[in-house]
């Protein structure tokens, strides 16, 4: 995947893209795990997941509010401990911490890792920026809660940020998330990639792409996009 025209891109993964929430398929590499990263990582291929955030300040890799869907337990991750979260599991291992993510990765492909605010922005940088403190490796921070970026702006500039956008976002919307924001790169669903503001802003910086989940929709976006975020058939 070539660079952004607005120059070389930090975060390029090369024509593999960035795998989302790992490798992903069937029952033995579920989303979000240890064992869909590692796919991700035979690959070659750079890895997009999720962020959340325990009631004790620590951080997970789950992308879901609750474990209903991943795990069978109602439990909420922003209402409960790690300890309590370190108990569940997703594809027979423990659901992984960012540390945990950041430590198999070991700088091999850039991170796509997008934070999932539940009305605790404040509290996930400060948490953030510990977690990912003293990694070497490539990675980018991205929301669709404009305020995460405004907050890593402001305390932490080192740290590349992003602003995922929404098709259905209303223009006016959509002005303010990418003033409050000031992104380094967006993250457009596939939809919206076509429209005048996203061939605006691809001159400014990388836009990436998602979700693409077939190989009709690689083709539609290879053109209009520096790279993408793929799953199921959509891989390269």
């Amino acid at each position: 995947m070539r660079s952004s025209r607005s120059g070389a891109d930090p975060l390029d993964p090369g024509r593999n893209g960035f795998a989302h929430r790992g490798l992903h398929h069937g029952d033995a590499f579920l989303e979000n795990s240890f064992a869909a990263f590692a796919a991700a990582l035979e690959l070659g291929a750079g890895i997009e997941c999720d962020l959340r955030l325990t009631a004790d300040h620590e951080v997970v890799v789950f992308h879901d509010r609750d474990a209903t869907r991943m795990c069978g337990d109602p439990m909420t991750i922003e209402g409960s401990t790690l300890a309590k979260i370190g108990r569940l599991q997703v594809g027979g291992r423990s659901i992984p911490t960012l540390e945990s993510l950041l430590a198999l990765v070991g700088g091999h492909v850039p991170l796509l890792l997008e934070v999932k605010i539940e009305g605790d922005h404040w509290r996930f940088g400060p948490a953030l920026v510990r977690a990912l403190g003293g990694y070497r490796g490539r990675f980018g921070v991205m929301s669709f809660d404009p305020r995460l970026a405004r907050w890593l702006k402001t305390n932490a500039p080192a740290i590349r940020r992003g602003l995922v956008v929404r098709d259905n976002l209303s223009r006016l919307k959509r002005w303010f998330a990418m003033q409050l924001a000031d992104p380094q790169f967006l993250a457009v669903d596939r939809a919206a990639l076509a429209r005048s503001w996203v061939v605006r802003a691809r001159s400014r910086l990388p836009v990436y792409s998602w979700t693409i989940a077939t190989a009709d929709q690689r083709r539609a976006a290879l053109p209009l996009a520096d790279a993408l975020i793929w799953e199921a058939d959509g891989r390269p």
